[in-house]
């Protein structure tokens, strides 16, 4: 799956060993289009993942779960079931990567770095990985912006093979989804 994820001088910067590096949940999203196969006509419709939450720990451990709650899905509806309502605060499924800390501590303001990270998707049912080239882009003194470096897409099949995902989809309408699924991230790292 490829998704997502991961993350100076003003006058005389010192790098910080063992940043704690953290997306800042008001300022990272991922959006994805997906397109409904099983109409008289392919439909693309528009969803976003917000409040991303995720870190990485010294030893350069990229975390990032992703659960229900931080979807759209939800607003969709006016009314759902009682045991939707258990799902909303499930990690459905969460990413792991290896981003050495280092590597943004040593950026430069406006300076930029392409990581290609390899994302392993940490699920019951799913045992994939996925190389996914970010940009890193230093901002500020203890701010990097993290984008895609070049387009990027899930694998639609991949996401029906999750039991959870594949019941929100359902719930949402979709039976059958195009293989090609776009993604677009927006992600801001926070060295607290």
């Amino acid at each position: 799956m490829k998704a997502f994820i991961a993350l100076f001088p003003l006058l005389l910067v010192v790098p910080v060993a063992h940043a704690d590096w953290q997306l800042d949940p008001s300022q990272s999203l991922v959006r994805a289009s997906i397109t409904q196969l099983d109409g008289a006509t392919p439909q693309t419709h528009h969803h976003q993942v917000s409040n991303l939450q995720g870190d990485i720990s010294p030893d350069g451990t990229l975390r990032l779960p992703l659960r229900l709650s931080q979807t759209d899905l939800l607003d969709r509806f006016s009314e759902l079931p009682p045991w939707v309502g258990l799902l909303t605060n499930t990690t459905l499924v969460t990413l792991v990567a290896q981003m050495p800390p280092e590597r943004l501590d040593g950026l430069d303001i406006g300076e930029s770095i392409v990581e290609t990270l390899t994302f392993r998707v940490q699920t019951d049912a799913i045992n994939q990985q996925e190389t996914v080239p970010l940009r890193f882009t230093r901002e500020g003194l203890n701010e990097v912006r993290v984008t895609h470096a070049e387009p990027m897409a899930l694998d639609g099949k991949a996401l029906m093979q999750n039991s959870t995902v594949r019941t929100v989809l359902s719930m949402l309408g979709y039976q059958e989804i195009d293989e090609h699924v776009p993604v677009t991230l927006n992600a801001l790292l926070v060295n607290r």
